[in-house]
Parts: C-alpha cells; sequence; structure tokens
C-alpha cells in the first residue's frame, strides 16, 4: 500500500539479524532554505526541488526495530494534535488510524500496543508528536501507555526552557503527558537502551540530540535523526539553519562518517523523501551514498 508523495507505509531490511523498519508516518513541507542553511538554492534545489512557497517535501520517517527483547519505535512524527492552520503552515499529511504511524506499524505486522519502547531522539514536534493522541473527549493521552519512553535528561530539561528561538519546536502537549504518566527513562549521554539499541549524543540540531545505533552480529546501523535529515545532508558542510550550533553538527557529523566508513554503517535518513537508507561511498572524494 502506498499513500503521501507515493511512499509505502513501511519498508523493512535487516541489520545483521535484527530486522528494521522504516514506518512513513507521513510527511511534512518546510522551508527549503531553512532546512539547507548557508548552501545556495541553485545548489539544494537540483537535489530537493521547491513548491511555490519555498518548500521541499519530507518524510516524517519513524524506525521500529525488532532488537532481541522488545520492540523499539524510534520516534513518532507529528500526531494529531495540530490545527487546520498549523498543517497548512508545515504541510503535514499523515491521516490515519488514528495517524499513519499506527497504520504503518500495523503494515510491518505489529499492533501499536506491542511497542516496548519509544525513544526520541529530541523532542521536535515533527519527531515527538506522535507520543501522545487527542482523544474524541479533547483529552490529551499517552499513546503508547504501556511503553517506556527513553530521552536525554537534557533535552527534555530543554525543551522546556521555552525561550524564543525555540519555543514554536517545542509542544508541552507532546511531552508533559508522559511525564505526568511516570513512563519517561531518562538517560544522560551514551546509553544501552536495550541489546542491540544504543543511542549517542550527536549535538547541535539541539544541544541533546541523539542518534540511535542498532548492533546485530557484526553488522550495524544508525538512525541519524537531525543531525543529517536527508541524503542530501551528507557533505559535512550542508547543514540546516534550524540547527541551534552548526559548528557543533558539523564536528557530530564528522564523527559519524568516521566510524560509517571504517565499519560500513547502513545510514538510516528520517526525512528523506524517497531515500530510506543507504552506505557512504569509501572510494568517493568528499561524502556521498553508494549508487548515489
Amino acid at each position: 500500500m502506498e499513500d503521501h508523495e507515493g511512499l509505502p507505509l513501511s519498508r523493512s531490511t535487516t541489520v545483521g539479524s535484527v530486522r528494521i523498519h522504516g514506518i512513513e508516518a507521513g510527511v511534512q513541507q518546510l522551508d527549503g532554505g531553512a532546512m539547507f542553511g548557508v548552501v545556495p538554492k541553485p545548489l539544494w534545489e537540483r537535489r530537493i526541488p521547491a513548491d511555490p512557497r519555498n518548500r521541499i517535501p519530507l518524510a516524517l520517517r519513524c524506525l521500529l526495530i525488532e532488537a532481541p527483547n522488545a520492540l523499539v519505535l524510534v520516534d513518532t512524527g507529528v500526531g494529531n494534535k495540530y490545527d487546520d492552520k498549523f498543517g497548512d503552515i508545515y504541510g503535514i499529511a499523515n491521516a490515519g488510524d488514528p495517524t499513519r504511524l499506527e497504520d504503518g506499524i500495523r503494515h510491518a505486522g505489529f499492533d501499536p500496543s506491542d511497542v516496548d519502547i519509544v525513544l526520541n531522539t529530541h523532542l521536535h514536534f515533527d519527531h515527538a508528536g506522535g507520543n501522545t493522541l487527542l482523544e474524541e473527549s479533547g483529552e490529551v493521552h499517552p499513546a503508547f501507555p504501556s511503553a517506556r519512553h527513553v530521552v536525554q535528561t537534557g533535552e527534555l530539561d530543554f525543551a522546556h526552557s521555552r525561550n524564543e528561538r525555540i519555543r514554536a519546536s517545542y509542544v508541552v502537549e507532546n511531552f508533559d503527558p508522559i511525564s505526568e504518566a511516570g513512563l519517561w527513562e531518562l538517560v544522560e549521554g551514551p546509553a544501552q537502551i536495550t541489546e542491540g539499541v544504543r543511542v549517542v549524543p550527536t549535538p547541535g540540531h539541539t544541544p541533546h540530540h541523539q542518534s540511535v545505533i542498532i548492533e546485530s552480529d557484526g553488522a550495524t546501523a544508525c538512525y541519524l535523526a537531525d543531525v543529517c535529515p536527508t541524503s542530501a545532508h551528507i557533505p559535512l558542510p550542508w547543514i540546516m539553519g534550524y540547527d541551534l550550533e552548526p559548528l557543533v553538527t558539523l564536528e557530530s557529523k564528522r564523527s559519524l562518517w568516521a566510524s560509517a566508513l571504517e565499519d560500513d554503517w547502513l545510514l538510516v535518513f528520517e526525512h528523506d523523501p524517497r531515500v530510506p537508507w543507504g552506505r557512504l561511498d569509501p572510494d568517493a572524494e568528499g561524502h556521498r551514498l553508494l549508487d548515489e
């Protein structure tokens, strides 16, 4: 089944003996200039063309990991709590039962209630919006009430700082109900979440952003999240204008790419509208994907 920009509800691959599923939880459209920062439009538009409002299509690709001891969901898309104005500004399309995230989980062969761990890379509305759901009663409840929810301690604190530069990106209804339900399991720095799944700090986009490492039988994948949102952002200086500390992002990427090349990592892209994952070409000048 396909919908929204021709994306399937889910697509799958393996990392060693662990099966992973890219869950296509909808699409959004953000300003292309903001997505590529100082990169000139004639360069980035070759990779992802813009619409008449200068917006580019972006996937909301979550990751479902069949770890040996837990079913792990990484990031949750935008959820269902936004109004029509918000949906139009950000070009959101994620209709489903109750959203396309849950439809994608079912398409991958699971029920949303099967999720044991919800792992947030950070708490921006397009990464944590599906942590909670707006019910017909008007109440907001955790979408995965039986799952433990994992995020960096500093990220949860930072999300509450509410300064003018960041407050539009953080919607408290996405994470405060998780606190009220006692579902957070907070980590600080690198941490093993469950067998085969760990997190590593990759700051820059936010000060406490983290990426997710999946390891099995000598194979490794990395869910990059917003340290490198699309395959077009692979070159080191191609960094989002949204990043709070772009020079820190640069060093986070440099470190990741060194490991990815050395150990042949599979890189998973959260926002690429077409490419769910790929590997860096070890023979290319600079950095690019194989067969790009």
